[in-house]
């Protein structure tokens, strides 16, 4: 059952003229009040320092990596399925004893996010199971061209750095896919490692 709307009040007075012409005056009050004020105005990035963003912030995304270089994506596509605005696009590659890039089966061969779609919801940073996705701080995000805001897997993956090994290697010896996916492999193998 509707509700009926109420009807008006016959003794509910109109404002006058001079009531009317005052609240609007009032509202330009508002606006003169703040025509003098000096303006708080940034000069980012040419002077000063913008203030770091809080430490949960949704910023650009990273692919990590494992203590010995190998990559934590293992292609599973979870993210692209658990993005709403369908900005990620991940193609899966096989694995194998000479070429091997993950601890898995597979690996993420092709991975792209579209920054143009993305909505940085974060939707992809929990349905990834390995932690291989992760978001940064970063918020400085532009560019000239709709292809340049593409990132790539080169771009968005994070650099070899101190004794990891630039896959693809094999696995630490004597570790699985589960020792990895546990935390147990620490660093990269040094004897058995080409």
């Amino acid at each position: 059952m509707s509700k009926q709307p109420k009807p008006l009040d016959p003794t509910r007075k109109e404002k006058g003229a001079v009531a009317t012409g005052l609240s609007s005056w009032a509202g330009f009050g508002v606006t003169f009040s703040t025509l003098f004020r000096k303006p708080t105005t940034e000069q980012y990035p040419f002077k000063g320092k913008y203030p770091p963003p809080f430490p949960r912030y949704h910023g650009r995304h990273q692919l990590n990596r494992y203590a010995d270089g190998l990559e934590k994506c293992v292609g599973c596509e979870l993210c692209a399925w658990a993005c709403p605005a369908d900005a990620i696009l991940v193609e899966a590659g096989a694995n194998t004893e000479e070429e091997r890039f993950s601890p898995g089966e597979r690996y993420g061969k092709v991975y792209q996010i579209n920054y143009l779609r993305c909505i940085f919801c974060g939707f992809c940073i929990e349905a990834c199971p390995t932690r291989a996705l992760t978001m940064t701080n970063t918020y400085e995000l532009s560019g000239s061209t709709r292809q340049s805001m593409i990132f790539g897997k080169d771009q968005l993956l994070v650099p070899v750095e101190g004794d990891m090994q630039a896959p693809p290697h094999p696995m630490a010896a004597g570790a699985s896919p589960k020792d990895y996916y546990t935390g147990q492999v620490s660093g990269p193998d040094k004897g058995g490692a080409p």
